[in-house]
C-alpha cells in the first residue's frame, strides 16, 4: 500500500507536465525515471529552503530527515517546497501556553493539524517526528520522540499496527511505554484506537476492540485518562472513514480532532 500511495502522489505532481507536453514517458521505466528526477529536484529545493531557516528549525528538520523514513519523508519534502502545512511542521512555542505532544500512527497524523488549529492560542501542539507504528517501535524510538521537551501533556496511542501483535506482548510493551512516559512528569492521555474495516486486509475489527479493552484496563490501573475516540467516531464511521481503509476523509479527521482537542483541554494540568 505504501508504494502505491507514493507512486500516486508523485504521479499527481508529474501529470500537469504530461498535459503541457513537457514529458511523455512511453512506459513504466520512463515514468520511474521521471519520478527519480522529480525527487532529485525536490531534494535540491528542500535543501535551499532548509538553509533559510533558523538554527532551531534546522535542528528539527534534521530530526525529521532521520526519522520520517522512505515513505513519508519524500511526501513531507514535496509539501514544504510548495509551502504547504503538515502535521510535522516546526512549532515555535508561545512560552505562555502549555506544551502538548501527540504520539501515534497515521490516523493521529491525520488529525494533528486539525487539533492544532482547534487549540490555537490555547496550547502549543507538537507531533512526534514519525509515523509511530507499533509498540515495538515505540520502545525503540520513544526517547527520540520525546526530545528535550518539557511536556505538560502527552497524548499517545498504539493499536492499528499492533492488531496482529500477541496480546501478551502488546500488554507488556504498553506497560513499558507508560513507565517511560511517566518519567517526563507530564499528564498522560491515552487515545483509543479507531475502528478498522472488517472485510479487508486490516480486519477483523475484533482485534482493535480486544486491544482497546486491554489498554483501558492498563490505563485505569495507572490512573491515566482515556480519550474515547473509538466510541466517538463509530456511530458515523461510514460517513467519515475511507472505504476499505483505516484512514479517514478530511471531514473525518476534523471530527476526530474535535474529541482529541476537547480531551486535551479537559486533562491539561493547571498551572
Amino acid at each position: 500500500m505504501g508504494w502505491t500511495l507514493t507512486a500516486l502522489f508523485f504521479l499527481s505532481l508529474i501529470s500537469p507536465l504530461f498535459a503541457e507536453g513537457k514529458i511523455e514517458p512511453s512506459n513504466a521505466q520512463e515514468l520511474k525515471k521521471k519520478k527519480i528526477e522529480l525527487q532529485k529536484e525536490t531534494d535540491i529545493q528542500f535543501k535551499q529552503w532548509k538553509k533559510s531557516l533558523s538554527p532551531q528549525q534546522q535542528a528539527w528538520e534534521n530530526v525529521l530527515e532521520e526519522n520520517l523514513g522512505s515513505f513519508y519523508l519524500p511526501i513531507y519534502k514535496a509539501a514544504k517546497v510548495k509551502n504547504r502545512k503538515t502535521a510535522w511542521d516546526y512549532v515555535k512555542d508561545n512560552p505562555d501556553l502549555p506544551r502538548v505532544l501527540i504520539i501515534g500512527d497515521s490516523v493521529s497524523r491525520g488529525y494533528t493539524q486539525a487539533v492544532r488549529n482547534a487549540l490555537q492560542g490555547k496550547v502549543n501542539v507538537h507531533r512526534a517526528p514519525a509515523n509511530c507504528g507499533p509498540t515495538r517501535t515505540g520502545l525503540q524510538k520513544l526517547d527520540i520522540w520525546l526530545g528535550n521537551g518539557d511536556w505538560d501533556l502527552i497524548s499517545f496511542n498504539f493499536g492499528i499496527h499492533d492488531r496482529k501483535t500477541d496480546v501478551s506482548v502488546y500488554e507488556e510493551n504498553l506497560k513499558k511505554i507508560i513507565n517511560r512516559l511517566k518519567k517526563t512528569n507530564a499528564r498522560l492521555l491515552w487515545v483509543e484506537t479507531t475502528p478498522i474495516p472488517e472485510d479487508t486486509k486490516y480486519g477483523p475489527n475484533s482485534a482493535i476492540i480486544e486491544r482497546n479493552k486491554l489498554a483501558a484496563k492498563i490505563m485505569q490501573e495507572n490512573r491515566i485518562a482515556i480519550c474515547s475516540l473509538y466510541g466517538w467516531i463509530y456511530p458515523d464511521l461510514q460517513k467519515f472513514q475511507n472505504k476499505n481503509d483505516v484512514h479517514f476523509s478530511g471531514t473525518g479527521y476534523q471530527r476526530l480532532a474535535e474529541k482529541v482537542a476537547q480531551d486535551i483541554l479537559k486533562h491539561l494540568p493547571s498551572k
